[in-house]
């Protein structure tokens, strides 16, 4: 099957930007600052990678890919749901206090 320059240039569109939302992904990754930062940017490139699969089937005109997506769908739901109680449960824990002799710089007298 032939390609005609609307769907070459179509794909080179698609291909540059599922790139670039990759790239984002990553670099957010890395640079954060905080844990939910970083499970979004994963979330993105889970995201991301569903997309250029589902971008294959169109251009080859197949279904193989469907179990794949559905395995990267549901690993990040969970994933997502796991730091979400992290981030909860971590929130409610109560800040340990410093006792006064510690805080003057001193030992106990």
């Amino acid at each position: 099957m032939e390609m005609s320059a609307f769907q070459m240039v179509a794909t080179g569109v698609v291909v540059l930007s599922l790139a670039a939302a990759a790239l984002a992904a990553v670099v957010r990754i890395v640079r954060g600052p905080t844990i939910l930062d970083r499970m979004v940017a994963s979330d993105v490139l889970l995201t991301t990678l569903m997309l250029a699969l589902g971008a294959d089937m169109v251009l080859r005109r197949h279904t193989d890919a469907i179990p794949i997506m559905t395995a990267i769908a549901a690993t990040a739901v969970l994933a997502t749901i796991v730091v979400a109680r992290y981030v909860r449960r971590r929130a409610q824990l109560p800040e340990p206090v410093e006792s006064p002799a510690r805080d003057q710089g001193g030992g106990r007298v």
